[in-house]
């Protein structure tokens, strides 16, 4: 054993390196960390050492001691990809995106065929809006490594982001080919064919992530969202109570729930759903949001106003927000503070607001307005009191 071998030779780090890694297989991370700093103590090159000592910090959290373990891996041997790259990992995960980036890219410097770089790069740019340089990234993984699953995922998420669906739906597809029990990607192939009218087949892919893995509360909270937008709410309900079930913290679930419940005529009921998401965290500015609606529904018209305020306080130009309050004010005859709220409304949104306030008939009591008039001064569409659904992508 390793403990024998470190009792004739104490100073052999390579020993207490393998100990460590012995170790931390066992789970017993505190002791493989001791053992890792025994190796470096030993010999303060070791960049084997120093690069496992931060894989395992990262893996316990300690993403800043991670980053330091592989600067100190890379100091010793400064062409070692796999530091740079699992280094790019954690500054993601700390959101430095851009330092991120320029580590994949030196890792890619020195190896560059490194496909999980490649990977993880187009990961970091993506997660910064600049999805068709993450396009790329993916496109020269799988160039490297066609059967990688993940890379074909990434890549459908980032052109579903750019709206190319038709395209994404193909690389969900690639994923699937490779991995059919890949649940996520059944999950984001059925929000691609929702978004072409493709229904029934959207439908099957949601039963068929959950066939795979009926425990994931995401899948069935998209799936929830989805029935809601098609109008079947009593199925969106069964949803939402299935993800709540699963996980009974999850904020947007309780939110979207309470939008089906509202829906639905259901507003007390809408409100403990709201409570529930609130309860669980406070400055959900979209539940604060909705929680009014269902107030101003009922007609408890200060704690509707109070939930308003609340939203716009943790997000000040969350413009739903502001048309709401503007809504709200209207009905109520109080024409200078609907059309200040208005105004608010479409500083942040022009285009959306302007169009909607010209047919919502919650401002047919202020539409001969002057003031209303020249705030509306463009062509007429259509739109409703204003509900925030809680998505994931």
């Amino acid at each position: 054993s390793y403990d024998q071998a470190l009792k004739f030779k104490p100073d052999d780090h390579l020993a207490w390196n393998n100990r460590a890694v012995a170790l931390s297989k066992l789970g017993r991370n505190e002791a493989a960390i001791e053992s890792y700093d025994k190796a470096v103590k030993i010999k303060s090159d070791d960049h084997l050492a120093w690069y496992n000592r931060g894989n395992l910090l990262s893996y316990l959290g300690c993403c800043e001691a991670a980053i330091d373990s592989f600067n100190q891996a890379l100091k010793f041997k400064p062409d070692f990809h796999l530091a740079f790259n699992n280094r790019g990992i954690v500054l993601w995960a700390l959101e430095r995106k851009e330092a991120a980036i320029d580590s994949f890219n030196q890792a890619l410097k020195f190896k560059p065929d490194d496909h999980l770089a490649w990977n993880n790069r187009g990961n970091a740019l993506s997660s910064l809006g600049r999805n068709e340089e993450a396009i790329d990234s993916y496109n020269q993984a799988l160039k490297i490594k066609p059967d990688l699953q993940q890379a074909w995922y990434n890549r459908g998420n980032a052109l579903g982001k750019l709206g190319r669906n038709e395209e994404a739906i193909d690389s969900y597809n690639q994923a699937l080919k490779i991995k059919p029990n890949y649940h996520k990607a059944w999950d984001k192939r059925e929000s691609a064919l929702g978004k072409l009218g493709r229904n029934k087949a959207a439908f099957d892919s949601y039963d068929q992530a959950l066939k795979i893995k009926p425990d994931d509360y995401e899948t069935w909270d998209n799936r929830g969202n989805y029935l809601s937008d098609l109008g079947d709410l009593e199925a969106a309900l069964y949803s939402y109570d299935k993800a709540l079930k699963i996980k009974p913290d999850d904020h947007e679930a309780w939110n979207n729930r309470g939008n089906a419940l509202s829906d639905l005529g259901r507003n007390e009921e809408a409100i403990n759903s709201y409570d529930k998401a609130l309860k669980i965290k406070p400055d959900y500015h979209l539940a604060w949001n909705n929680c009014g609606n269902a107030l101003s529904k009922l007609g408890r018209n200060e704690a509707a106003i109070k939930s308003y305020d609340q939203a716009l306080k943790i997000k000040p130009n969350f413009h739903q927000a502001w048309y709401n309050k503007a809504c709200f004010y209207a009905l109520q005859g109080n024409v200078d503070l609907a059309l200040d709220n208005l105004q608010q409304a479409i500083t942040l949104n022009p285009e959306e607001y302007r169009e909607m306030a010209k047919t919502d008939s919650d401002f047919d009591t202020i539409r001969s307005d002057q003031r209303f008039q020249a705030l509306i001064n463009i062509n007429s569409g259509i739109g409703n009191r204003e509900s925030g659904i809680g998505n994931r992508e």
